[in-house]
């Protein structure tokens, strides 16, 4: 696993977001939202304490992964409504071939102040991630998944143009004993270049 890079000093900055490097002081303003129910029913840990939260979130390998979105329009100083998790890896490749396929892809991964839902800030942000992946990282692949009963996780995907690349029966085990179905979506530097105007 590749992490992003210790250069990336400036943040992403979109119409309405800005989007910056996370650091463990970013844990308590992350907490108010990530402990609440309707987050962390769909994400993969769900500490139930801070203190457990924070040692989790401040692994220095976990914020150098972690992008926070601030909200910046109308706001004196920028507000930390969610995070995006850009986690940079090798791509499949046969045994002779492994080292091209290095780093080639990231996983993503996405969390909301709910308080901040169905304003398209989340949409806004994934896919200046994207863009960033694309662009400045030079990543050829961009995945990621979601359980299937989480709605807005995969409509998200499909906004912004990425495939479904898969449709997994009972495949993951969530906190509340069920094994659940899953998607995985997935989308290529072409394609995002394609889809953005040849950007």
């Amino acid at each position: 696993m590749t992490l992003l890079p210790t250069s990336m000093t400036q943040p992403l900055c979109t119409d309405r977001l800005q989007l910056r490097m996370a650091t463990a002081a970013d844990a308590p303003a992350v907490w108010t939202f990530r402990q609440l129910p309707e987050v962390t029913q769909w994400i993969t840990s769900g500490p139930t304490t801070y203190e457990a939260f924070l040692k989790m979130f401040a692994d220095p390998q976990r914020l150098a992964r972690t992008l926070m979105i601030e909200l910046t329009e109308g706001a004196a100083t920028p507000k930390v409504i969610g995070d995006v998790m850009v986690r940079i890896e090798d791509g499949w490749a046969q045994t002779e071939l492994l080292e091209p396929a290095k780093s080639s892809q990231a996983e993503l991964g996405w969390t909301l102040d709910p308080n901040y839902s169905g304003r398209g800030y989340a949409t806004e942000a994934v896919r200046a991630v994207i863009d960033l992946c694309f662009g400045p990282l030079g990543l050829r692949r961009v995945v990621a998944g979601c359980f299937a009963a989480n709605e807005p996780s995969w409509r998200l995907m499909e906004r912004l143009g990425m495939r479904r690349e898969e449709y997994s029966r009972a495949s993951g085990l969530h906190r509340s004993g069920q094994w659940m179905d899953g998607m995985m979506y997935g989308i290529l530097a072409e394609e995002w270049r394609e889809q953005r105007g040849g950007a």
